[in-house]
């Protein structure tokens, strides 16, 4: 298990023990993160599962695939930091990341 922080604009912080393999879209879904929409279920086909990632984990999280840059242009005040949680595939090297979510979602 890898623990990914989602933040929420009012301060409320949930500590999730992911599964390695899966998505951060998927266990924010599951532990009722809100904020995370996820209206096309992970399908990187909207920009409702919107994230902010923490900037001292950009890096190791790497930067977004041309189809998800192309979605984020649909996203809520879009910044060089933010990705689609759909994309972002726990692994271990994640453990720790801070994903902050925006006030709302496209």
């Amino acid at each position: 298990m890898t623990k990914i922080i989602f933040q929420t604009t009012d301060g409320a912080r949930y500590d999730i023990d992911a599964p390695n393999g899966t998505t951060a879209m998927e266990n924010a879904v599951k532990n009722d993160v809100p904020g995370i929409e996820a209206e096309c279920g992970g399908a990187c086909a909207c920009a409702t599962c919107h994230v902010y990632v923490d900037e001292a984990w950009r890096e190791t999280v790497g930067e977004p695939e041309p189809m998800e840059e192309d979605m984020l242009d649909f996203a809520y005040e879009p910044q060089p930091n933010s990705r689609l949680s759909c994309q972002i595939k726990v692994r271990p090297e994640l453990d720790g990341l801070v994903l902050y979510v925006p006030e709302e979602q496209a």
